[in-house]
């Protein structure tokens, strides 16, 4: 038994593990800033979001080589970076939860800009069909 079972953090509750948030299943675009370690540099890889709540996500990577437990998420289209603990790796998916929950409006504008791309690509699609 490991000494932290023994002390008083094995009481201390955190809502952001603990709450169940709605999922929204999503194809966006993002990329992961991971810090080098001791703060050498940052390193940078595409990803892509393919579900997203207010309290995590699930990400897609060409490779998870190297890559730390935590980094920064920045989703094309927001102007700043949500910071994410990873808490799986199954090949190149990846399960985060975020360091801080986001704002339903941020969440908001995630899905609603899938939504609206997903919507364009399915207009042009109808009109290639229809000529």
């Amino acid at each position: 038994m490991s000494m932290l079972n023994n002390t008083h953090l094995t009481t201390v509750k955190s809502e952001i593990y603990e709450t169940r948030w709605e999922q929204f299943n999503v194809r966006r675009p993002a990329r992961i800033v991971a810090v080098r370690p001791c703060l050498t540099g940052v390193s940078m890889r595409s990803a892509e979001v393919i579900d997203i709540s207010r309290g995590g996500a699930t990400l897609l990577v060409a490779s998870a080589t190297g890559l730390p437990k935590h980094y920064y998420l920045n989703i094309l289209g927001l102007a700043y970076r949500i910071g994410c603990a990873e808490v799986s790796r199954r090949n190149e998916r990846l399960h985060v939860r975020f360091i801080n929950t986001i704002e339903p409006e941020v969440l908001r504008r995630v899905v609603r800009a899938d939504f609206m791309i997903g919507n364009m690509e399915a207009i042009s699609a109808s009109r290639t069909i229809s000529m």
